[in-house]
């Protein structure tokens, strides 16, 4: 049996599932054709942009950019809040119409996803054909656009799914990597960072097929253990199989893969008081709490590692996540170079019983949180931030305006 694997990608997913839920509520344009971008707390400076439009990318805006930094290239920006329990229900409805054809499909995150077509070519036919009719009956019952790969492995079919964008399906096949994948930037290989980028480019590797040719003994020199790793991509070799195995969801969990890699521990901290913020704000709307809290760090030689602390009290305050989650990052750290930061919360559980010394503090923290979130959900983002998220020098004007209000 040929082996043939789909991996499915929503296009811009963030921005384009707030797209359709706007549009659903009667909203006059798709903000997938403005400048929009769907970014957190839109009055800090620090706030990030999770997902951002066609438009706005053209003027240079990218993902983990500063809202800041962001509006100073786009003046009429209009940012939106993300809606992570509206996204994990258009995720859900993706995967059950996928799961209508095959239970083979292996959740990669939120909005992508392998599915092995091998098994049910029989059943279906031809994989560029039913690409195209998953492709348009995704798009006629839920109302956004995916790319479809096509290849023989997951790592080829990953590479072509973001040959161009969007609502395209491209193939890959082994007999196809040398013609369509060889010419390609170093940069364009999955799984190869900026760092490793320049790297291989001040080595005279400058192109896919450069790497896939290149000597072992010469890339050990200066990759050690990687070197094998770096030139299996480059050729397209991965032997994985879809895992389709359930696994019960004990925990909610992000991740930001950085724009550059990452030296100074201190420009983490937004990333985490953002990733803190989003993931407290899913688990009040779940009404769940957290036990453990683990922060996620992948260097730019893709070494993963992560440290937890689990909390005699669950929570979901947002302010004690992103203090616990703050020291443990202190905790963990190792002068390296950062490319990824991720936030898991663990072990959650419905019910809370909170030790008496900890009581009324939480409990009053938690009735500010749910107010923040109720004024967020009907206003925006932009409408409130709590004292805690905000940086040194908006803490001093707040603090200024109140000395003044007295």
């Amino acid at each position: 049996m040929e082996k043939i694997i789909f991996h499915i990608d929503v296009n811009n997913a963030f921005l384009s599932w707030t797209a359709v839920q706007l549009l659903e509520n009667g909203y006059k344009y798709d903000i997938r054709d403005s400048y929009a971008v769907i970014g957190t707390d839109p009055k800090m400076r620090k706030g990030i942009v999770l997902a951002k439009s066609t438009p706005c990318k053209k003027l240079g805006i990218y993902t983990s950019q500063t809202l800041y930094e962001a509006s100073k290239k786009c003046h009429v920006l209009k940012v939106y809040p993300p809606d992570y329990k509206y996204y994990s229900e258009m995720s859900h409805s993706l995967f059950k119409l996928l799961s209508k054809y095959t239970p083979d499909i292996e959740i990669a995150s939120i909005d992508e996803c392998y599915l092995d077509y091998g098994k049910v070519k029989r059943m279906y036919g031809d994989e560029m054909e039913f690409a195209k009719k998953i492709q348009k009956e995704i798009f006629d019952t839920l109302k956004f656009t995916v790319n479809i790969g096509i290849a023989n492995s997951k790592l080829c079919a990953k590479m072509a799914s973001d040959f161009t964008k969007p609502n395209k399906i491209h193939t890959l096949y082994n007999y196809e990597i040398k013609d369509k994948m060889y010419p390609l930037p170093i940069s364009d290989l999955f799984m190869i960072g900026k760092k490793t980028s320049e790297k291989l480019i001040n080595l005279g590797i400058k192109t896919i097929g450069d790497l896939a040719n290149a000597s072992y003994e010469t890339l050990y020199k200066y990759f050690k253990n990687q070197a094998s790793f770096l030139i299996n991509q480059a050729k397209g070799i991965d032997d994985s199989e879809v895992d389709s195995s359930y696994y019960e969801p004990k925990g909610i969990s992000n991740e930001i893969t950085l724009s550059h890699d990452i030296v100074d521990k201190d420009r983490l901290y937004p990333y985490l008081m953002n990733l803190s913020d989003s993931l407290a704000i899913r688990l009040r709307s779940q009404n769940k709490y957290a036990y453990v809290v683990c922060v996620i760090l992948k260097d730019n030689y893709f070494k993963r590692k992560s440290h937890q602390k689990k909390l005699a009290n669950p929570t979901n305050n947002t302010d004690e996540i992103y203090k616990v989650s703050r020291n443990i990052l202190d905790e963990m750290w190792n002068d390296e170079s950062i490319r990824l930061i991720g936030l898991r919360l663990d072990k959650l559980v419905s019910n809370v019983n909170y030790q008496a010394s900890l009581f009324d503090e939480e409990k009053n923290d938690d009735k500010v949180d749910i107010v923040v979130d109720d004024l967020k959900k009907k206003f925006g983002n932009k409408i409130i931030n709590k004292a805690s998220l905000l940086n040194n020098k908006e803490k001093k004007k707040l603090d200024l305006r109140t000395e003044l209000k007295k």
